[in-house]
């Protein structure tokens, strides 16, 4: 344990003094700390700060508590590297996302997280220069939380919304944000109005990615927000005279760009851990074999009871009726039985 906090220290403090460089920078070997230098001669050459990055971000459930402190120090596109690795291992709130923030970031990946309305708020009035946002697939942020982002960011180029049914339907109650409104107008022609006359809606807001869009909203969409364009065709290099941003794909994540020197197993063990995890805690209630076959007789059992009652009583009922056919006596009692019967009514 006292070993893991020492390499955990180490990283940290080298941290301190890296950026994110192209990825094609060279890393020496005698730079990394002892326990990262083995993976470095196995993959291709990564950035030292790609490897601490890597290192801590398995590590991420045991610095968590203490983000606030160890970040201290760290350059702002580290801790936004940090987000993304956090957003990834599932473990992104509120409480880690105000922990990192950074005011000179300029976009923000918190699709798929544990984001809510109150986290968000709070960042968009931190970073307001804020210019591509993804909240897809964050079932606690409503229009209340989008409604401060493009409240506070007026730089806000791109936006990511939708990917699931609570997204969607955020994004569908977002439409009236998005709507440009007019103040005061004094001119003739929409070419005569100033930006200025245009006020409370995504005034820089041009590309909007949401994929499984309803009809209805495309409607509106095109119709009272023309400036905006939805879901750009990934293969155009522009569309409308304009270039469209790699961050206007739906295709490659938002952060991409951010963690794509990082080792992949960075996240991707903390996915598997969970999913045994989450497999063996549906084998300790697993039903034996056995029971299973119990408890389907007993229920098959159950559901034929009724109709076995229904043949017992046509089977009794054609015995009788057989019984009478064949014997003497019993027609001449019922014979008897049937005049009496009539003698008493008449």
């Amino acid at each position: 344990m006292e070993k893991g906090k020492s390499a955990i220290a180490e990283v940290t403090s080298s941290l301190k003094n890296l950026h994110l460089t192209p990825r094609h920078a060279s890393v020496p070997s005698t730079a990394l700390p002892q326990s990262l230098s083995v993976h470095a001669k196995k993959s291709k050459p990564r950035k030292l700060v790609s490897f601490c990055l890597g290192f801590l971000g398995k590590h991420f459930e045991d610095i968590v508590t203490d983000i606030s402190e160890i970040s201290a120090g760290f350059p702002p596109d580290i801790k936004l590297a940090l987000v993304a690795i956090a957003r990834r291992r599932k473990l992104l709130n509120d409480e880690i996302l105000v922990a990192l923030v950074e005011c000179s970031w300029e976009l923000l990946d918190i699709s798929g997280s544990d984001v809510t309305d109150s986290g968000l708020a709070t960042i968009a009035k931190i970073c307001t220069n804020l210019r591509a946002v993804d909240v897809s697939r964050c079932e606690k942020i409503s229009a209340a939380g989008i409604s401060e982002v493009i409240c506070h960011c007026e730089s806000l180029q791109i936006l990511r919304c939708g990917g699931c049914p609570r997204s969607d339907s955020t994004a569908r109650r977002c439409l009236g944000i998005l709507k440009p409104k007019l103040n005061v107008i004094e001119e003739d022609s929409w070419e005569d109005l100033d930006n200025s006359v245009i006020g409370n809606g995504a005034q820089s807001l041009r590309w909007l990615v949401w994929p499984k869009i309803d009809e209805n909203s495309r409607i509106f969409l095109a119709t009272e927000c023309p400036r905006i364009i939805l879901n750009p065709p990934l293969s155009s290099i522009s569309f409308r005279g304009m270039k469209v941003p790699i961050e206007a794909s739906a295709d490659v994540a938002l952060d991409h760009s951010i963690v794509e020197d990082i080792d992949p197993n960075t996240w991707a063990t903390a996915a598997a851990r969970r999913s045994h995890l989450h497999a063996s805690s549906d084998d300790a209630f697993e039903i034996p074999m056995a029971e299973r076959f119990r408890l389907a007789f007993v229920e098959r059992d159950a559901r034929l009871a009724p109709k076995r009652a229904k043949n017992v009583r046509q089977h009794r009922r054609r015995a009788e009726r057989e019984f009478l056919m064949g014997s003497t006596s019993a027609k001449s009692i019922a014979l008897a039985t049937q005049a009496s019967k009539f003698l008493n009514k008449s």
